[in-house]
């Protein structure tokens, strides 16, 4: 399905969600969902606004506990985990609006980043740090920002800046990462060049990733399954040129009109 995708999958299971139910007041947001993630998959969640795929997200990495149901880590269960605390199990997210720093450098970014990770009180004592900025310039080589990491981020373009808050995100190593929609905001010529620099970055160290993504061709070009939600609800679960091709799918997700 593409020469992009390059990582091995596992016949071992890292993440999984049983029964899980999420309601917003009278919007249901999710309805005994029961999903399983192998170790090294590369997952895309889509479905329509509202369908329910950003509160999964959202509730694997403890911004939104569910109403019922568990979801666990490498057997572990994680329902009564905070954001940190399922961080530093090997969690890791990067947001459909970067979280960044526009008036700090790149370099300066993602040592915050760093010393977040790292639990250091203090910025100045990790900017001084060798290994730190070792560190840092490893990981912004990896994602191609090295020659940018003097450039105060607000200057750079979309395209950029959803990279280094990709970038910032793999700054603790995680063996799950979660990315919000990385090619929102980004224009339509730096959209495959971005995601083929993000996916050969991830190639270099074992990581399961799932991705929120509205567009189906990113979809169908970079992930081995797709997960499509409608109404809190999990209406198709296949490889890309499957699940696309399901009619609940053309007509709730997609858009698509039958013949």
């Amino acid at each position: 399905m593409g020469e992009q995708k390059g990582q091995t999958m596992s016949d071992h299971c890292l993440l999984q969600a049983r029964g899980l139910n999420k309601q917003f007041g009278a919007v249901v947001a999710a309805s005994d969902l029961n999903i399983a993630i192998r170790a090294g998959e590369r997952v895309s969640l889509i479905g329509s606004n509202g369908a329910g795929k950003t509160t999964f997200v959202n509730m694997i990495t403890g911004y939104v506990k569910p109403d019922s149901g568990s979801i666990e880590l490498d057997g572990q269960p994680m329902g009564s985990f905070t954001p940190r605390q399922i961080m530093r199990l090997g969690v890791a997210r990067s947001f459909q609006i970067p979280q960044l720093y526009p008036s700090l450098s790149v370099l300066d970014n993602m040592l915050v980043a760093l010393a977040c990770h790292d639990n250091r009180l203090s910025l100045w004592r990790t900017a001084h740090s060798s290994s730190a900025r070792d560190r840092a310039e490893q990981v912004l080589a990896r994602f191609r920002l090295l020659d940018l990491c003097h450039r105060r981020v607000g200057e750079l373009p979309g395209g950029m800046r959803k990279l280094l808050d990709i970038a910032l995100a793999m700054t603790g190593e995680p063996r799950l990462l979660l990315l919000d929609e990385p090619t929102s905001g980004v224009a339509a010529e730096e959209k495959f060049p971005m995601m083929d620099t993000v996916m050969q970055a991830l190639n270099d160290q074992p990581l399961t990733t799932l991705f929120v993504e509205h567009d189906m061709d990113i979809v169908s070009r970079y992930c081995d399954r797709v997960i499509a939600f409608y109404s809190g609800r999990v209406i198709a679960d296949d490889v890309p040129s499957v699940a696309l091709a399901q009619a609940d799918v053309r007509r709730y997700v997609t858009g698509e009109t039958h013949a």
